[in-house]
């Protein structure tokens, strides 16, 4: 795939979590709270967009550096949350 492309979906996606995250605050903030069930949908949001940034930044430097940014891969969840961006 269109390396440019690919990076565009990834930031749609990173958008769409984006704008459901802030969903999922704001509705926290009028409610004092979310109900469990979007409490570990919003950790999940959080998760994938940590995971969509990494992906991203790694095929970026991928291409900056000549390699194939196709072959950047989602990395686990611990392995992403356990640094800071």
């Amino acid at each position: 795939m269109n390396a440019p492309r690919k990076n565009d979906e990834i930031l749609a996606n990173i958008n769409s979590l984006v704008a459901e995250e802030r969903t999922l605050r704001d509705r926290s903030l009028q409610r004092l709270g979310l109900a469990s069930e979007e409490r570990a949908r919003l950790r999940s949001v959080e998760i994938q967009l940590d995971q969509c940034w990494d992906l991203l930044r790694q095929r970026r430097a991928k291409s900056e550096y000549g390699e194939n940014p196709d072959e950047a891969a989602v990395r686990p969840a611990n392995e992403v949350e356990g640094y800071q961006g």
